[in-house]
């Protein structure tokens, strides 16, 4: 057991003395208003009851104030000798420290210097904490420490608090607003018989019980089409996926990604849909369409937003027809003569794909800053995507990038089943090259889309990233409640 600061000895013997007086530990305490309200109430309201842990507190002969807060708000309370109840305030006075649980009851005041007050006729004790408080977190030795003990961060820090909070009305949004235009809500698998839905690596595990290897959820996709195919004509999922992959400032093993999926629209009825989503829920969260991020003006609400055409783009970039190239060693070597990079840097690039991706993310997304919408995507990184009509070197899709970063991707959905299996099995060749993080051959989806299915747009975007990008937080660990971390030694 680690040894006891002096501070945590001494609470730790309060609790005896506390037993004596009542239960250090109660089981309930009934609330006529959260802090929040409280705060709202005209002086001279009576017998409010209110709860919360208190941050700071300042005891002096027959006059003391503490200040109660929780998630949403803090409000000071006011102990006065000949208000407050003589045993309570003396109990008060003896055995509660900063970081205990406490409730008080009394009536709304305004004090001197304008404080909204309540003056407690009685207190109850709530909690004993045996752990004192942190002045606060400061430097770059604490920041760990943020991530290791959300608890305490969540207490000490109203930047956290603020983006928690507004994480949490992001999904309330997501589901009001999805309800109201027409759609269903479903869960998929999370644990998995084949490798599918995005192209990235898995974690795997095996099921016991059947006796079978299984890989985590990478993303919902091939499973909300099969939804599509069964019937439901607007289906989306707040997803956990899991993908077994580098982290960075941007990516993190376990994500939470939200995806939804409309019969009968193409790619650009889900471009309309998205922009009209992403005004209405900065609206909603923030107030405004136009927000900051790490030094970036974003604005949102702009009528029209700017468009790139991918293929355009990096065949200007190349400077030749790098649609035509089938073999990865004959892009690289062009790439190579080009003089945008050399070998070395592209050796751990396998397929077609990923080469191609590592170019397009170094030297187009990265120099993207306003809100913009970039389409006309390569097939051979897309296999679940549907070829353009006029060229099947290239897909119907859309991604939103905003600062250098992905919002969201987007496609008109490949329901072609004979196709489909083609761009399987190119993905088992990419596979057999090296490329790791491709897609199995997924049996079971093949039959849904033999079944039939109507036309379909998709779209998926980041819960984390999002809510980076909207209160311009750094890393995806400070938008991640409890991010996993490296045990210590």
């Amino acid at each position: 057991m680690r040894e006891l600061s002096e501070q945590e000895i001494v609470r730790r013997e309060k609790i005896d003395e506390i037993s004596k007086y009542t239960n250090p530990y109660p089981d309930k305490y009934d609330v006529t208003n959260t802090l929040l309200e409280a705060r709202d109430l005209s002086d001279g309201t009576k017998d409010i009851s209110i709860a919360g842990r208190i941050v700071f507190m300042r005891k002096m002969g027959k006059l003391s104030f503490v200040r109660l807060r929780d998630l949403e708000d803090s409000i000071q309370v006011q102990l006065k000798s000949d208000v407050t109840n003589e045993d309570d305030y003396e109990f008060f006075k003896k055995l509660v420290d900063v970081g205990d649980f406490i409730g008080a009851k009394g009536e709304i005041i305004t004090t001197q210097t304008g404080e909204k007050t309540l003056l407690a006729h009685s207190i109850t004790f709530l909690g004993k904490a045996l752990k004192p408080l942190p002045e606060k977190f400061h430097g770059l030795s604490d920041i760990e420490l943020k991530y290791r003990q959300r608890y305490v961060d969540l207490i000490m820090n109203e930047e956290s608090r603020r983006v928690f909070l507004g994480r949490s009305k992001l999904y309330a949004f997501i589901h009001k607003y999805l309800g109201e235009n027409g759609f269903l809500e479903v869960e998929t698998p999370i644990l998995q018989n084949a490798v599918s839905g995005a192209s990235a690596k898995p974690f795997y595990t095996h099921h016991n019980a059947l006796d079978m290897d299984c890989n985590l959820r990478i993303a919902p996709e091939t499973y909300l089409k099969q939804c599509i195919a069964a019937g439901f004509n607007r289906v989306y999922e707040l997803a956990k996926c899991f993908r077994n992959e580098g982290m960075d400032s941007e990516h993190l093993q376990e994500f939470t990604q939200v995806e939804w999926y409309v019969a009968y629209w193409n790619f650009e009825d889900t471009i309309k849909f998205y922009k009209k989503f992403m005004q209405e829920l900065l609206t909603e969260i923030v107030g405004t369409t136009k927000i900051e991020y790490q030094g970036n003006i974003l604005d949102f609400g702009a009528a029209t937003w700017k468009r790139i055409n991918y293929c355009e783009e990096m065949e200007q970039l190349l400077g030749f027809d790098f649609l035509s190239i089938d073999e990865p060693i004959e892009l690289k070597n062009k790439i190579v003569e080009k003089g945008l990079y050399t070998m070395e840097d592209l050796e751990e690039y396998k397929s077609l794909s990923q080469i191609i991706d590592f170019i397009y993310k170094k030297q187009i997304r990265a120099n993207i800053i306003e809100p913009t919408i970039i389409y006309n995507y390569p097939a051979v990184m897309m296999p679940l995507t549907r070829r353009n009509d006029n060229n099947d070197k290239m897909v119907d899709m859309f991604q939103v990038v905003a600062s250098g970063t992905e919002l969201c991707k987007a496609y008109s959905e490949l329901v072609d089943p004979i196709i489909q299996r083609k761009t399987f099995e190119d993905q088992l060749k990419a596979k057999s090259q090296g490329d790791e993080e491709t897609m199995d051959l997924d049996e079971n989806f093949l039959q849904s889309m033999e079944q039939g299915m109507p036309p379909i747009s998709g779209l998926g975007f980041g819960i984390d990233r999002l809510v980076m990008i909207i209160f311009d937080q750094p890393s995806i660990r400070d938008v991640v409640l409890f991010p996993m971390m490296k045990e210590k030694k």
